[in-house]
């Protein structure tokens, strides 16, 4: 496919989210072989006899058969340019996921058809929400046994407030499973059975009141489906585009099984009008529209080490307006100085390649030297920064030991990145610097870290649990941790920018700090620093 023809294609970015085990790095190698991105799909559960999944590029993953970090792909579909973001399933890495949202016009909702909703979904659910992010249903696992159909429906739309009005509709389950039934084309999909789902799906397209149906399906599933149909047609529960895609509660439904690649060519084919284009994006002065002349950008995600041979470090950037054109130097606004974009790469996870342009709605990664963070903002001149990428308070806290002194170098710059990268956040305590106090949101997360230091900075290391649960920046006339300490409310600590830092035990010794000190404000992040700009406007 030609240069010129991508540069203009429509973009559309989105992101899938579920809870554990739902099948989401499934679902994404399949949009990926569906999109020509890959030309066969690999088995996503642990085994050493087949193919880690695409997705799924840190060695971590590959050993446990889960996603730790979101993953950035492309693919081109029916003259469309696909961003995907494959986010981590696990609630111990639901702050890369939540980041990774603030990057995503759409997200896919995956839900397994024999568990309905599950906890993590419901909280990252909750995230979309709150952005006001177009939510689209896919259930998955029909290949399996699973719950009724309309009782999956009434499911999600009691336990989550969003009103569900089915695309397609399944034609049974388990082994019973044959196709859908898409009632916007009213015709039915019948699907060829294959072992796993490696290749496209072969389907068979008839009309619903074809004849011969009966015959294919059998007395009983043919009565069902024929029941089913003038059920949902009674209910006159019509799709309105326009409500969903300003983030009204309403969301699409699909049923398939992605193992087996049923459904996802109908997912698509209707995906691709639904999912909303590139949007406007509110900024500390104003809204940025797609349409500006001027760059804007801001970084969701850092990643290091995604190619050990070179020790590389990469800002992932959400392009927002403007157009990048290779070598272009951009201005950073936290630091109130220029830099230059070096190397800018797409990715399909770990693969990379060459980007000479990008327009809003792409993904790009840059080589940073470790002058980026999440959160930054990058533009042409303006002094603006982009709102809401979260930021979290941790909940877990443990100090990190090397255990050979003589890795002392390669712990400090391994530790060094992965903070900059945002898996944990750092704490020194006044005098005793040498080991800090990690904190991180999930438990998941230490392990993570334990691992990369050795395989990836070759800086085996102890880890000992610390009592605190909660962490504070704490702000206000006379504002102090110190003060906080010595009045015995919390340990004080500093974090990697040298501000304070109140670490409390419990949620009763936070509650009784912020009742003795109600002119101060306990930040359960760090507030944001922007430089300040002479000149600029």
């Amino acid at each position: 496919m030609s240069d010129t023809f991508l540069a203009h294609a429509p973009r559309r970015t989105f992101a899938i989210i579920s809870h554990p085990d739902a099948g989401k790095t499934t679902l994404t190698e399949k949009l990926l072989l569906y999109g020509g991105a890959i030309h066969l799909a690999g088995a996503v559960k642990s085994n050493k006899a087949r193919r880690a999944a695409t997705s799924d590029w840190m060695e971590i993953e590959k050993q446990r058969g889960i996603s730790v970090t979101s993953s950035v792909m492309q693919f081109v579909y029916a003259g469309t340019r696909f961003n995907l973001l494959d986010t981590p399933g696990h609630q111990d890495f639901s702050e890369d996921t939540y980041r990774t949202l603030t990057a995503a016009d759409c997200a896919v909702m995956l839900i397994d058809a024999a568990k309905g909703v599950e906890t993590q979904t419901r909280k990252l659910f909750q995230v979309c929400r709150m952005r006001n992010t177009p939510i689209v249903t896919f259930i998955n696992k029909l290949d399996r046994p699973s719950q009724d159909p309309f009782d999956l429906m009434t499911e999600i739309e009691n336990l989550l407030g969003i009103r569900c009005v089915p695309i397609t509709w399944p034609i049974g389950s388990g082994e019973d499973f044959k196709g859908v039934y898409d009632r916007l084309t009213r015709k039915v999909h019948l699907f060829r059975v294959q072992s796993k789902g490696s290749s496209v799906a072969e389907v068979d397209v008839t009309d619903a009141k074809d004849p011969s149906l009966e015959a294919i399906l059998g007395e009983r599933q043919w009565l069902q489906l024929q029941e089913d149909i003038d059920l949902l047609d009674a209910a006159g529960d019509g799709f309105d585009l326009e409500s969903f895609r300003s983030g009204e509660f309403i969301s699409p439904v699909f049923f398939g099984s992605a193992m087996n690649n049923f459904g996802v060519g109908n997912f698509l084919d209707h995906f691709i009008e639904m999912c909303p284009p590139p949007g406007p994006r509110a900024t500390d002065t104003g809204t940025i529209e797609t349409s500006d002349k001027e760059f804007t950008a801001f970084v969701f995600k850092i990643q290091a080490n995604m190619d050990r041979a070179h020790r590389d470090r990469i800002a992932f950037l959400r392009v927002c307006s403007g157009r990048y054109e290779g070598g272009m130097r951009v201005y950073h606004v936290r630091l109130g100085k220029e830099m230059r974009l070096s190397r800018p790469t797409q990715f399909m996870a770990q693969e990379r390649s060459a980007v000479e342009e990008a327009y809003p709605g792409d993904i790009l990664g840059v080589f940073d030297p470790g002058t980026l963070r999440i959160g930054d903002t990058l533009t042409m001149g303006s002094s603006r920064m982009f709102e809401g990428v979260p930021r979290f308070s941790p909940e877990h806290f443990a100090r990190l030991r090397v255990k050979d002194p003589m890795r002392r170098k390669q712990f400090i710059t391994g530790l060094s990145e992965l903070v900059e990268e945002g898996t944990v956040q750092a704490f020194a305590v006044k005098g005793s610097e040498k080991d800090p106090i990690l904190g991180v949101v999930g438990a998941l997360q230490f392990e993570v870290l334990m691992y990369r230091m050795e395989h990836e900075y070759n800086a085996p290391c102890d880890l000992e649990s610390l009592p605190f649960t909660h962490a504070r920046w704490v702000t206000g006339d006379d504002a102090s941790p110190e003060a906080l300490e010595r009045a015995r409310y919390g340990t004080c600590v500093y974090d990697s920018d040298g501000q304070p830092v109140a670490l409390f035990r419990s949620e009763w010794e936070l509650g009784s700090a912020q009742r003795d000190y109600p002119k101060w404000t306990f930040h359960p992040a760090a507030p944001l620093i922007k430089a300040t700009l002479s000149g600029r406007k």
